[in-house]
């Protein structure tokens, strides 16, 4: 049949050129302007395939069904002929298939089952700015082929809007461009009302796009809650026969998806409540406005928990854009924003690889033997680290970070790295029961109502066996959704294939199935009751957890944590279930350990020994045993170093030394004296303060003088003289008494001094290789201050007379002589009778 004409297709020739003189390009090309469909179909033909396949990534499984479908209706066959698909859990190809579409996970199976890629002669990387992260594993992946087995493969990243010169600079390959097809969209603000609430303000500005434009209306929420809620508001306001409300999200059945991507029937509108699915790729007929959240839902990995959780964001600039130009395909149209005008949006979509769970990453990355990867975005080390450690611990790295046996099996499931331990482990007795479990923890809870609020996982899993048990024709369960139900039973249908399952499970596991399963797959979040608070446990990783009051699950001595909500003491346990410790004593038995642990106790001021069994960090047994020698200087330094060196036993002498030695090294750096901060201090306690703590089991064992020793210690014999002779403790004053100096870092040294003392000394006295003046506090008789100074010679001049008449009368017993350059210094009042 004959190809319909797109704003691509002008442009077909320059990439089919392209593509023949060199082995990558980058396409970019708006929706609408037919790439997704037409590219494949042009090249399935080029003599540079010599007969092999064109693979295809699409993101989304509904995008790559409808390309396939698409692609297929032109050439006049069904899909599984010349054009096929690949998704998780469904495949249409066949022995004819040349043009493959596949979703991101299928292609890193592909080229991991074969890295020459023999059947495949190239790929290509549909809405690449989308940023998946298994996109971005792909195009790595691929390129590390190109460039060391397969030179003749042919790479095209493909997108509707990205950093095209970036792209390019990473792929050092041409850019092509195609304007693409529109009509002008009108942006507009509505703002939402005084109390109204997101569902209600989106129903408004949707009744307002029915009335001011023709055609159906495209509405963008983050997720399926958000879309099942708005329904319900538009049923209740809209009360209208001509419109229909479809819903488009990932997980809607096949026919549902083709009913939301069909055209209205004749005399019908349509609103389609859609997630970011229908941003690109897919085709929405009839779209004359969008209504637009401004809102979408994206993985975000969060260090500290270890969990990846879907969280509701702000859209970029660059989807926002996307969204509004889905008004302008077939007409002039309209774009309703919800959000207010002056927000300013990030310009692009951040890539999820530097923001995700990478522990599947990591695993794909020992299989194929490297992480040098030509990355356009390099994992985060951290966050890899993390994920190492993590396969380490489900077994799927060896102690060299080599893929082990298990490893392979999990890559081969196809589930996350947790759930393929917890699989693979599962006894073939209850390969039904973790085929639901598998479906049920990728899904999000199924139950509504008062059960939504329950901790107890295994109450999905009752919900999911009741549905299935005792489902109707309308498929009703009381506290939970049916169509969610519905979405969760095929994708248990899918495991059960992969696990070689005939027959669902059904009826009620025994209470520690559930946990004695799950605990594979989340060995760090294994949970112990502590034994003064119910509510709260101890999880294997060493963080706290605490259930929540209204907990179904309270009186369980061992839980496995499923799913938890992070707080600055506690997690708070979302999702667990109970499980039987003997299993871990059978299946984890190199995790328990038999040792002595030595810590610090605050309360007592003192380091504790004690013989402890362990799993993990959950103590299962505990004595005191005597502390040894060289395990309480390690326990002292660490409580220093908690506590700060406050609490040390600073005399006033070790205080004063320290404000000395401080004073001397910035006042005389040629000196290179040691540093006595208290972050050197902190940072090198082993050093100098580890010496004195020996046979001591508490720091109130440390004498003043062992501390002041220890300080000193740190300056040699040569740096002991200049810190005497450049920063004296004390200064001999003219009446012969010793007056102490006192040292602040930062500031001169100060001294306090009677003023007759001072009788006769012209100039101000000097430390430091007489670099620095000291500070002079001159004082009364009685020890009050009269003036601060570093010109003892001014004050001789200008300020003395005036002094001495003010005190002569408040001291007379005190000498006050007119020539203060020429008197006796002295520190006591006037001999009786002069």
């Amino acid at each position: 049949m004959n190809a319909p004409t797109f704003p691509i297709t002008p442009l077909l020739p320059d990439i089919r050129r392209s593509l023949a003189e060199q082995p990558r390009l980058v396409l970019e090309a708006p929706p609408g302007a037919g790439k997704t469909t037409q590219v494949p179909l042009t090249l399935r033909d080029e003599s540079w395939l010599e007969g092999r396949k064109i693979v295809m990534l699409e993101p989304r499984r509904i995008a790559a069904r409808a390309a396939a479908q698409f692609m297929a209706q032109q050439l006049g066959e069904q899909v599984g002929q010349t054009v096929g698909y690949r998704i998780r859990f469904e495949s249409k190809v066949s022995a004819a298939t040349r043009i493959e579409v596949v979703t991101e996970g299928i292609l890193t199976r592909l080229v991991q089952d074969d890295p020459e890629l023999t059947d495949i002669g190239a790929i290509l990387f549909d809405e690449f700015h989308e940023r998946h992260l298994a996109g971005d594993l792909g195009a790595a992946l691929a390129l590390d082929i190109q460039a060391t087995l397969r030179p003749d493969l042919r790479i095209v990243v493909m997108s509707a809007t990205l950093d095209g010169e970036r792209i390019a600079q990473w792929l050092d390959a041409p850019r092509i461009s195609s304007p693409g097809r529109s009509f002008p969209v009108r942006i507009d603000y509505p703002p939402a009302r005084a109390q109204e609430s997101v569902e209600h303000h989106l129903a408004r500005v949707i009744r307002q796009a029915l009335d001011d434009n023709d055609g159906d209306v495209l509405a963008f929420l983050p997720g399926r809650r958000e879309i099942i809620r708005a329904q319900s508001v538009l049923t209740q306001t809209l009360q209208r026969d001509d419109i229909d409300v479809v819903a488009l999200h990932g997980e809607l059945s096949l026919a549902e998806q083709q009913l939301a991507l069909a055209p209205a029937e004749a005399g019908m509108r349509r609103i389609v409540l859609a997630t970011n699915v229908a941003e690109s790729s897919i085709t929405l007929p009839g779209i004359r406005a969008v209504v637009d959240t401004g809102l979408a839902r994206e993985p975000r990995f969060d260090p500290n928990t270890g969990f990846t959780r879907l969280e509701t964001v702000a859209i970029s600039q660059a989807s926002a854009d996307q969204r509004a130009g889905r008004a302008g395909r077939v007409a002039e149209g309209t774009a309703y924003r919800l959000w207010p005008q002056s927000r300013r949006l990030d310009s692009s979509r951040t890539a999820e690889i530097t923001q995700a769970e990478l522990s599947g990453l990591a695993l794909e990355l020992a299989a194929w033997g490297s992480a040098e990867l030509p990355w356009l975005d390099t994992p985060p080390v951290g966050a890899l680290a993390q994920a190492r450690e993590l396969l380490a611990r489900l077994g799927a790295l060896d102690a060299q970070q080599r893929i082990t046996a298990l490893g392979r099996r999990m890559l081969e499931l196809g589930a996350t790295p947790r759930l393929g331990a917890a699989a693979l482990r599962a006894p073939e007795t209850l390969y039904a029961l973790i085929a639901d479990l598998l479906a049920l923890m990728e899904a999000r809870s199924p139950l509504r109502g008062e059960s939504a609020r329950s901790d107890d996982f295994r109450v999905r899993v009752h919900a999911l066996h009741a549905w299935r048990d005792r489902r109707s024709a309308t498929g009703s369960n009381s506290g939970a959704d049916a169509g969610a139900l519905a979405a969760i039973e095929q994708a248990s249908k899918g495991w059960r294939c992969r696990l070689d399952v005939r027959s669902a499970a059904s009826g009620v596991p025994h209470s520690h199935a559930v946990g004695d399963l799950l605990l594979h797959a989340f060995p760090d979040r294994i949970a112990r009751q502590d034994e003064n608070n119910p509510l709260r446990y101890t999880l294997a990783n060493g963080r706290g957890a605490r259930l929540h009051e209204q907990t179904a699950l309270l009186g369980e001595p061992w839980l496995v944590a499923l799913d938890l909500r992070h707080e600055a003491r506690d997690s708070l346990i979302l999702a667990a279930a109970p499980l039987d410790p003997r299993v871990l004593e059978q299946d984890f038995p190199e995790q328990f350990q038999r040792g002595r642990h030595v810590r610090w106790n605050d309360e007592r001021a003192a380091v504790e020994a004690f013989e402890e069994r362990r799993f993990g960090a959950i103590v299962l047994e505990r004595r005191s045993v005597p502390v040894q020698a060289e395990d309480a200087v390690p326990a002292l330094l660490s409580a220093i170093r908690a506590r700060g060196l406050d609490a040390l036993p600073w005399s006033e002498t070790a205080r004063r030394l320290r404000m000395r030695m401080q004073s001397l090294r910035e006042w005389m750096p040629e000196l290179e004296l040691p540093d006595v901060s208290d972050a050197w201090l902190l940072d090198r306690l082993q050093d100098w303060l580890a010496p004195y703590l020996q046979g001591k089991r508490k720091l109130d064992a440390l004498s003043e003088d062992d501390l002041s020793q220890a300080l000193s210690a740190l300056f040699n014999y040569e740096q002991r003289r200049q810190l005497d002779a450049q920063a004296p403790d004390s200064l001999t004053v003219p009446s012969g008494q010793v007056r102490r100096l006192e040292y602040i870092p930062g500031d001169a040294p100060v001294l306090a001094v009677k003023l007759q003392e001072l009788f006769g000394l012209a100039d101000t006295p000097r430390v430091a290789g007489d670099r620095i003046p000291v500070t002079l506090h001159l004082l009364s008789p009685a020890g009050r201050p009269i003036q601060v100074t570093q010109d003892l010679k001014g004050f001789w001049e200008r300020t003395y007379p005036e002094v001495k008449k003010e005190l002569k009368g408040r001291y007379p017993k005190h000498p006050w002589p007119d020539d203060p350059w020429t008197a006796t210094p002295t520190h006591r009042a006037k001999p009786r009778g002069t």
